[in-house]
């Protein structure tokens, strides 16, 4: 975040930027989680962080600029992070699948605060802003979507898998940071949420082996 709002950020001495930035920002997530950021007032902001008015100023010029650098942030973790699967899943659809629900999940629990800003607050944007939390959303479907085509077209995945499948798996991917609540409740480890995804989106696009009637009958001709 330094590195990409150095036109923004003023401050020289990289350590102590990268310190304050920090405060700054982890204030701004959390006022905005009990207040939400449109009532978040810069003066709130340097009274939580302990950051006088003046040192705000000297990492961004406005609200708006700051909301801005949040959701970068946001977008350019998805991609760093979904757009690098490991060799050993490339070249199969199946694992390619499974990998991108596991990095996903694994990384807005990293960045809980941050996604959770991005889906909560996302309503109240100013519309260039929302369109950015959109943009992010969106990404990842790509990143799914593309994998299932390819999934389709190399027979791994069914012909019939539904093109809204994607879509679909984006809200499952979103429902572990939004109602975490609910999974905390339950005592659901981070491990079993994905597994459990895995397997339903799974069932809604693999190829079924064919042992049905139609398959034994096949079968017997064969050997006959």
């Amino acid at each position: 975040m330094l590195e990409r709002h150095r036109d923004t950020i003023t401050v020289k001495k990289q350590d102590f930027a990268l310190r304050k930035l920090k405060v700054i920002i982890t204030a701004a997530l959390e006022l905005s989680n009990l207040k939400g950021f449109q009532v978040m007032s810069l003066r709130d902001l340097s009274s939580a962080s302990g950051v006088s008015m003046g040192g705000l100023y000297a990492y961004f010029d406005t609200k708006d600029t700051l909301l801005k650098m949040i959701l970068s942030e946001v977008t350019d973790a998805v991609q760093r992070t979904l757009s690098t699967p490991p060799p050993e899943v490339c070249g199969d659809p199946e694992a390619h699948l499974n990998w991108l629900i596991d990095a996903h999940v694994r990384m807005t629990e990293e960045m809980l605060p941050w996604f959770t800003f991005s889906f909560m607050e996302a309503k109240n944007f100013p519309r260039a802003a929302r369109q950015k939390a959109i943009d992010s959303e969106e990404l990842t479907e790509r990143y799914i979507a593309d994998v299932l085509n390819t999934g389709i077209a190399s027979h791994v995945f069914r012909r019939d898998t539904s093109p809204l499948l994607a879509a679909l798996i984006k809200p499952l991917l979103q429902d572990w940071y939004v109602k975490r609540a609910k999974y905390q409740r339950r005592a659901v480890p981070i491990d079993t949420y994905i597994s459990t995804v895995q397997t339903l989106v799974l069932s809604a696009c693999l190829e079924k082996p064919d042992t049905g009637v139609g398959a034994v009958s096949r079968s017997q001709d064969t050997s006959a």
